[in-house]
């Protein structure tokens, strides 16, 4: 079959790999009809090198048809429409027992004491192959995959798969008062989702981001909006007094604005493996001017709630500012499972509370793949989403 693979730091192959088999009774064969690429997938294309080997499948946000069904599966049958979870999870541990499917025991990946495995990404998550694909091994189906209707477009259970309950999750931990005000630090997927998830709540959200065509989609869903390149910190405090109620920070470690913090990180991707690895693991920053810029601009007694992916060893933090403004922080990978059955209600209306069917700004085939992860990472074509046909 045809798949998206890595190749190196900005490299990625439209590549023949191996056709996927069941391996395990607990397993499914889907044929891949949507996959996207996500803000996490642009973290392997510049940085995290260290931990990818040429011929990784990529990809982790993917739906599909059922093929062929493990001994095991019970719940599924070929030819179900299904979204699949990015992160593995098997259902019946004390952590997925417990709503921690992002930590679920059985998958760990004990080696690089990490959490559950992802689909298509690094050996520290397990290196399990990707749903940029045209076909896709799902351990755990039973569990993971989730059943979705026949009538709507891919588009409105695609993002099920992360993004959507990535930003649920991001606003849920934002323990936002009722009526309160909600700042969202990054206007991309995650970000546009979680204003509007913001919004649909009943909060008042200020969306703050650098690029205009992304802050313009913002403002088309009643989002007010601020540019990252002013006095933001001073703006949001104008705006709500004391300062916003709550912080997402939707951005994380490759935040602009964190010029020595950008530098040390191209560094390490200049080491040899074995050094860039240890460098990584040991000391290893973070651009953090929009981390910093959050911690500044949340109210005293609020709380800031981390979405974007942070994954420095050695990143400063401004304790005694957090603990003088007492600041509450809630963050972590998704616990995409614990929060689809209260999603997919709101996929499936037909008035489109999230703005779903608004969100999507390049759909292509996956051949166009390589391509499409240049033109995502450079923001060019104003790009905010892109999906890819296989």
């Amino acid at each position: 079959m045809k798949a998206l693979t890595w190749q190196g730091k900005r490299k990625i192959g439209f590549s023949d790999v191996p056709d996927p088999v069941i391996q395990d009774p607990g397993d499914i064969i889907i044929k891949v009809t949507s996959t996207a690429i996500c803000g996490s997938d642009l973290h392997l294309y510049e940085l995290l090198g260290p931990y990818m080997h040429a011929g990784d499948v990529l990809g982790h946000e993917t739906m599909g048809i059922v093929q062929e069904v493990g001994s095991g599966i019970t719940k599924l049958s070929v030819g179900d429409r299904v979204v699949i979870p990015f992160n593995i999870s098997c259902g019946h541990c004390w952590m997925c027992q417990h709503d921690l499917q992002s930590q679920c025991e059985t998958t760990q990946v004990r080696k690089h004491d990490k959490g559950a495995q992802f689909f298509g990404y690094s050996e520290l998550y397990g290196q399990v192959p990707g749903g940029q694909a045209e076909y896709l091994r799902v351990p755990h189906a039973d569990y993971g995959a989730v059943r979705v209707g026949d009538q709507l477009p891919d588009h409105r259970y695609l993002f099920l798969s992360d993004i959507l309950p990535t930003a649920w999750q991001g606003v849920h931990y934002a323990n936002v008062p009722e009526g309160g005000s909600l700042a969202v630090y990054g206007l991309g997927p995650v970000g546009q989702l979680a204003a509007r998830i913001g919004r649909h709540l009943g909060y008042e959200v200020l969306g703050i981001d650098p690029v205009p065509e992304r802050r313009a989609m913002a403002e088309r869903h009643g989002i007010q909006t601020l540019d990252f390149t002013k006095d933001t910190v001073g703006e949001l405090r104008g705006r709500t007094g004391r300062g916003p109620d709550a912080v997402l920070d939707a951005v994380g470690m490759e935040a602009h604005g964190s010029p020595v913090s950008s530098m040390f990180q191209q560094a390490t991707g200049l080491l040899p493996e074995k050094a860039a690895q240890l460098a990584m693991e040991n000391v290893s920053v973070d651009r953090t001017s929009v981390l910093d810029s959050a911690i500044d601009a949340v109210r005293r007694g609020g709380t800031l709630s981390i979405s974007g992916v942070y994954a420095g060893a050695a990143t400063p933090m401004p304790m005694l500012k957090l603990f003088d403004k007492q600041i509450q922080i809630r963050q972590g990978q998704c616990n995409v499972r614990s929060w689809t059955e209260k999603l997919l209600p709101l996929a499936e209306d037909a008035a489109d509370p999230l703005g779903l069917d608004d969100l999507v700004t390049h759909e292509q085939p996956l051949s166009n793949g390589p391509q499409m992860y240049e033109t995502f990472q450079k923001k060019h074509d104003a790009c905010i989403k892109v999906v890819l046909k296989p």
